[in-house]
Formats: structure tokens, C-alpha cells, sequence
């Protein structure tokens, strides 16, 4: 609400607990370490297993995003991508668009933003702007939801489509629901799926590591006309956070977590994926209410399959019941139809 990476999407700078995103977030302005090529299982090893019946499973599961008026992807390809975002048109690199361009090079020349410089995955770049220099900021909209559209030194822009398909999800969830619903967002970024879920009621928890990303997602509150919703703004480590409100006996119906491969807390706090990823998980689950609605968990940037997450969350949520659906979030492209996957997901249902 973190592209070119060959690993998917941590261009969006962001520690532990997401930006100063990429959702969730280290900072934009900083350079982190690189996170070790292979997966650690130090973690994993002292959690112990939890009993009872595994939870249906629904594999695999395409979530897809359509071009509209807010968003398209035009088309991509040779590296790159070239996107509609409201009234702008942008180049950015693109790792798994290995195929050629559909478009011919005109449509990829008439462009206002075209990101440039360092094309590393966590390494910082610019905007080059071929017509008219363009301010950091312009306004844009989900779904009727006004908020800012941002150029980063780390390639993102403040907002990932191809999470649509999870807000949307969530909010039908949360409407179906005819109760308060509580939702926690945990790598928050700049607040998209924290504002589609106060809109249609519900009371949100929005957890982020960077300041600047908190920043960021209260004046995307106020944009879209939401400031008097309940949302919790909170800088904080996501894991950190999650181990606290476990000691408090807090609850939540919905939670939501994204988090980067590899990050730093607004405390120096270390977060590595395959390392820390069980007990958050598992953590997730201690804090839910007698009467949960959903555990939805993205994964970026990660060299392993949907399959890895799809057996986590089962395991985590063994003796709920319900369904873990997973699969990959794509980006229908509109120039030749083809599918862009953006990332992997695994979320457990209730019902």
C-alpha cells in the first residue's frame, strides 16, 4: 500500500516491522545488509509442533488484479515494466519480465517517471522525469480511497496493487461479519489495507517500523477523508509488538503480516525471514479471538515456493479448523495478457 527484484519485491525499503515496505518496511533513505541466500532453520527447531487436525488446504490459488482506472499494468517485458498509476505513466525495472515487450518502443517513450541509477534489489536509485519534473508526491485513488502516490530512492511508490486482492477479500470478511471486528496490520507501510479496512468498520491496529512510513500512512488517513476512523497508529518492531499483546491477552479477529525478507527495527532489531517467520506465525495464532475471521500472510523477496508458507500456516493453525489457501498474487497485464507475479501468499479462513 516492497520493482525490479530478482527475488520479488523488497525495493521497498523497510525494516522488521516495514518502510521507513517496502509493506512493511525498512527505510527509504537507508541501505540495509543483504539477508543470507539460504533460509536458516534455528528458529524453527525450538517451536514446538502443534497438535491437532491440519486445516483444509485450497492450492493453488491465482489471485489476480485487473487493469482499471486507478491502476494498469500496460505492459513489460526485457526487464522492465511500464505502469499506469492515475495520470502517470512509469518505467521501472522489473527481474521477472524475462520476455519481450509487447508495446512498441513510442508507448514505452511517452512516459512521465522513469526510475534509474542502482537497479540492486535494496539499493537506492532516482527518478529520471522526461517531460515535466514531477514532485515526490501525487495524488491517487483505490477504489475511492484518495491517497498519495510516492517516487522513493528505492523504486516503489508507496502503494503495491497487487494487494488488492487481499483488501478486498478483507473487507467482504469484515462486512459479512455483522460484529466489531478487530484487525491487526503488522508491516504496515503507508496504511492502504489498514484504510479499506476502517472504511467498512472495522477497528485497526497498524504496525510499522519506520516513522517515516507512519508518517506516511496518517496523511494517506487524513487524504482519504477516513481521520476520524479507529486506527492505531504504532512504530514499532512487528515481533516485538505481537510478543507483547500475547502477554496482554490482546485479540484480534484478522491479522495481517508482510514481511520483507530481511529488516531492521526502529531499535536496531534484526528480522530474518526463514529465521523468524515460525514464531511470528505462531505468535499470530496466540493473539487471535475465540472467534477469528482470518490470518493472511504475504511473502517477497524469498527464494522458496508457495508450498514452504502453505505447510507453515497450516501447522501454526492446527486444531482451528478452516481453510489455508495459498498461492501467488499476479498483475494482469493489458498490453498482451500476460501474468506478472508480484509474490507469494498463504492465508488461513475461518470459514
Amino acid at each position: 500500500m516492497k520493482h525490479s527484484r530478482d527475488k520479488r519485491r523488497d525495493d521497498r525499503p523497510r525494516p522488521s516491522a516495514s518502510p521507513p515496505r517496502a509493506h512493511a518496511g525498512q527505510r527509504p533513505a537507508e541501505k540495509l545488509a543483504k539477508a543470507p541466500s539460504e533460509p536458516s532453520q534455528t528458529v524453527a527447531e525450538h517451536l514446538p509442533r502443534r497438535p491437532g487436525t491440519l486445516p483444509a488446504e485450497k492450492l493453488p490459488l491465482i489471485l489476480e488484479v485487473a487493469p482499471n482506472a486507478d491502476y494498469a499494468l500496460l505492459d513489460s517485458g526485457d526487464g522492465e515494466k511500464l505502469e499506469q498509476y492515475g495520470p502517470y505513466r512509469i518505467v521501472r525495472p522489473e527481474g521477472q519480465a524475462i520476455w519481450r515487450r509487447a508495446l512498441p518502443e513510442n508507448d514505452w517513450n511517452r512516459v512521465d517517471a522513469i526510475f534509474t541509477g542502482d537497479t540492486d534489489e535494496e539499493g537506492m536509485g532516482r527518478w529520471r522525469f522526461p517531460k515535466t519534473p514531477l514532485g515526490e508526491t501525487w495524488p491517487m485513488k483505490h477504489d475511492g480511497i484518495h491517497y498519495l502516490g510516492r517516487f522513493t530512492s528505492f523504486r516503489h511508490v508507496g502503494v503495491f496493487p497487487e494487494q488488492a486482492s487481499h483488501w478486498d477479500h478483507m473487507a467482504g470478511l469484515i462486512e459479512r461479519a455483522k460484529r466489531p471486528v478487530k484487525v491487526l496490520n503488522l508491516f504496515g507501510y503507508t496504511g492502504l489495507a489498514s484504510l479499506v479496512a476502517a472504511r467498512v468498520g472495522a477497528e485497526v491496529t497498524h504496525v510499522d517500523a519506520s516513522k517515516k512510513a507512519i508518517g506516511w500512512a496518517r496523511e494517506n488517513q487524513e487524504m482519504a477523508g477516513l481521520g476520524q476512523k479507529p486506527i492505531r497508529w504504532i512504530c514499532e518492531d512487528a515481533m516485538k509488538f505481537a510478543e507483547r499483546e500475547a502477554r496482554r491477552g490482546s485479540h484480534y479477529d484478522i491479522i495481517l503480516f508482510d514481511p520483507p525478507a530481511y529488516g531492521r527495527g526502529p531499535k536496531g532489531e534484526v528480522w530474518q525471514l526463514f529465521e523468524d517467520l515460525p514464531k511470528l506465525t505462531d505468535l499470530c495464532r496466540q493473539i487471535l479471538t475465540p472467534k477469528p475471521l482470518a490470518v493472511v500472510l504475504t511473502a517477497y523477496s524469498i527464494r522458496s515456493s508457495f508450498f514452504a508458507i502453505h505447510a507453515l500456516m497450516r501447522d501454526s493453525l492446527a486444531g482451528m479448523g478452516g481453510t489455508v489457501e495459498s498461492g501467488e498474487l499476479i498483475i494482469r497485464e493489458k498490453a498482451a495478457g500476460r501474468a506478472l507475479s508480484t509474490s507469494l501468499f498463504s492465508r488461513w479462513l475461518a470459514i
